[in-house]
């Protein structure tokens, strides 16, 4: 075979030896590198995001189901309702545990005791720093429930913005 001096024979032609050449440089492929990269840790960071905006959605899930217990167990007893036994409810006094569960009658008050117990400890337990208020006149309430969204350690009875977030509904059982 000839020596062919930096050109490529292809079916009888020349070219010539850099236009033959049909790889990447290490640049392109570095730019490409880069470009992949910042790609990545931008999904990553979306995907981060996606998680925590997530997390907060299921807070406020568990937060709305906490006061429509409260709410649904309101009415349940109308009697405790209309004789103002869930009047004063808050996370600052929790009421010692009632057991009408045993099959012996149970007062519309000692009903209303056990209701706010459970309540407020389901409030405590399922939320971080869960804090839990019902406050009313016997025919209209407002049931908030409290907590610490951002796990800083915040503590309050406060809801809004650097205080705890919170979920408020006002019902008439």
């Amino acid at each position: 075979m000839p020596h062919l001096n930096n050109q490529l024979h292809i079916t009888g032609q020349q070219l010539p030896a850099a236009i033959a050449e049909g790889g990447f440089t290490m640049v392109e492929v570095m730019v490409a590198l880069v470009i992949f990269t910042i790609g990545m840790l931008g999904l990553a960071q979306l995907q981060g995001s996606a998680l925590q905006n997530n997390h907060v959605a299921y807070q406020h899930t568990i937060a709305t189901r906490l006061a429509y217990d409260m709410t649904e167990r309101m009415r349940a007893n109308p009697a405790g309702t209309l004789g103002g036994a869930y009047n004063s409810i808050s996370s600052d006094a929790i009421p010692d545990h009632v057991d009408c569960y045993s099959g012996e009658g149970c007062s519309a008050t000692s009903l209303a005791t056990m209701d706010a117990h459970e309540w407020l400890t389901a409030v405590g337990n399922e939320l971080p720093s869960g804090r839990g208020e019902v406050s009313g006149n016997g025919r209209l309430f407002t049931v908030t429930v409290m907590w610490d969204q951002d796990r800083t350690g915040t503590t309050g009875t406060d809801c809004g913005t650097g205080d705890l977030k919170c979920v408020s509904f006002r019902v008439q059982p």
